[in-house]
């Protein structure tokens, strides 16, 4: 079924086994701007932009996710079940719970906690806690250590909500289920990697604290995560 409702890409050989996933989509064009060569925009639907070009001589592709699991959750799934993306590495920003965890730090993700009902609702499962896949985040380690960059691995809490009215409920996330950094994501495509027999991992850079209340800004953001890219990107095949 391609194109999908949401990837107006009616080829499946424009886009790569391997997709890098930031939730921004002008992260997306920084990172097919400043890394990729030969680039080809496959999908601009909703301004969810989508490229695929070579790093270093290897193609891979990368597509914003937006915000949030429904929003993952569809495009992960397009990719992988329509696409025949084998493995989607989403690079995104965090917020930390631990003290151990400091601004611009990448992280990744061994497994991710939620509340969210997605993976019930979407394929059945009834696991609170979903792990990344263990191949892919042991290649990840090897490129991180072969490009001297130092990665911390960390249980995260993946939320359905940004805003709590209780403002003491990420203390909850840390103490009773270990999470030490929080977004929106990945569980989602945790998920969908589980139901379709594929691979996902999840790469973060904090962007803020709740422990000292540093903060990163949306141009920061956008454009200075650039660490778990180089990582990512060496996974281009």
């Amino acid at each position: 079924m391609i194109p999908t409702p949401h990837i107006n890409c009616s080829d499946k050989e424009l886009i790569a086994k391997t997709v890098l996933m930031p939730g921004d989509p002008l992260r997306a064009k920084f990172l097919a701007d400043t890394f990729l060569t030969d680039v080809t925009m496959f999908n601009s639907v909703r301004n969810i932009f989508g490229y695929t070009g070579y790093y270093k001589g290897r193609r891979i592709s990368v597509m914003a996710s937006g915000m949030g699991m429904p929003s993952i959750g569809i495009y992960s799934y397009e990719l992988f079940k329509f696409y025949d993306v084998e493995q989607i590495i989403r690079i995104g920003s965090a917020g930390a719970y631990s003290e151990r965890l400091n601004v611009y730090d990448v992280v990744l993700a061994t497994s991710a906690y939620s509340e969210s009902t997605f993976p019930f609702v979407q394929s059945g499962i009834k696991d609170k806690e979903l792990k990344a896949t263990e191949s892919l985040n042991e290649k990840i380690k090897l490129i991180a250590n072969k490009l001297s960059i130092n990665l911390k691995e960390a249980k995260i809490h993946s939320s359905d909500v940004f805003y709590h009215e209780d403002e003491l409920y990420w203390q909850k996330m840390k103490n009773d289920f270990g999470c030490e950094a929080v977004e929106m994501e990945s569980v989602a495509l945790f998920a969908n990697a589980i139901s379709c027999n594929k691979k996902a991992a999840c790469l973060l850079t904090i962007s803020d604290s709740f422990i000292t209340h540093e903060v990163t800004t949306s141009k920061e953001r956008e454009s200075s995560f650039t660490k778990m890219m180089e990582i990512a990107l060496e996974l281009a095949e």
